[in-house]
């Protein structure tokens, strides 16, 4: 049971709803609760399969199907999120329009790279190396069932203080949304170089 608790908060937290509401804040603003709710669930039914399997095969998906290092995959999603760090940082969250397609076809992009990245791919081997598959499978469907849940609530109170005073709302998303833009940017360069160094390790060892 403690692994349980333990996998499902380290997912969620990794999923982190507050800080994915501010890169999902112009479809939270521009869609309705229904129809972001059901891109949403599309998005999670398949970032949970794509948990599912990594928890299931670990990193032998990695070094014996793909035949890469998983230091590569830290490096190139280090980049993505660093590339969308900078666009919000000078265009704010305008500029996220310009990787995403229309809402009938955004639930793939809002799944990559929003929600599942080399932080949440990892725990979820994580879990399951600590757990038999089924549990693990579970441990990730509540994760994300609480990362949904979170946005849900999150979209109801900003419609709320939208209707009653825009202009602060607006002037609040785009400050904190640029605030949190420099955050994902710094983890996004530590993630480079935790796969720079994964990388370099066999060619300097310790001595």
């Amino acid at each position: 049971m403690e692994a349980f608790v333990k996998s499902t908060t380290l997912l969620f937290v990794l999923l982190n709803p507050f800080l994915m509401s501010i890169y999902l804040m112009d479809l939270m603003q521009d869609l309705d609760a229904r129809t972001f709710f059901r891109v949403l669930t599309r998005a999670v039914v398949i970032s949970g399969v794509v948990f599912s399997t990594f928890a299931t095969l670990g990193d032998v998906i990695f070094t014996d199907m793909l035949q890469v290092r998983f230091a590569s995959f830290l490096i190139f999603g280090g980049i993505v999120f660093l590339l969308v760090g900078i666009r919000f940082v000078f265009s704010g969250s305008d500029s996220l329009r310009a990787l995403r397609g229309t809402a009938e076809h955004v639930s793939g992009s809002i799944a990559m790279p929003f929600i599942i990245g080399p932080a949440t791919v990892s725990a979820s081997v994580l879990a399951g190396m600590r757990m038999p598959a089924p549990l693990a499978a579970a441990s990730i469907g509540l994760a994300l069932v609480l990362a949904v849940a979170s946005l849900v609530v999150l979209k109801w109170i900003l419609d709320a203080a939208h209707k009653r005073n825009e202009r602060i709302v607006n002037r609040y998303i785009d400050i904190v949304g640029r605030a949190m833009a420099l955050v994902i940017g710094t983890l996004a360069v530590e993630m480079i170089l935790q796969g720079l160094e994964a990388w370099m390790a066999p060619l300097w060892p310790r001595g």
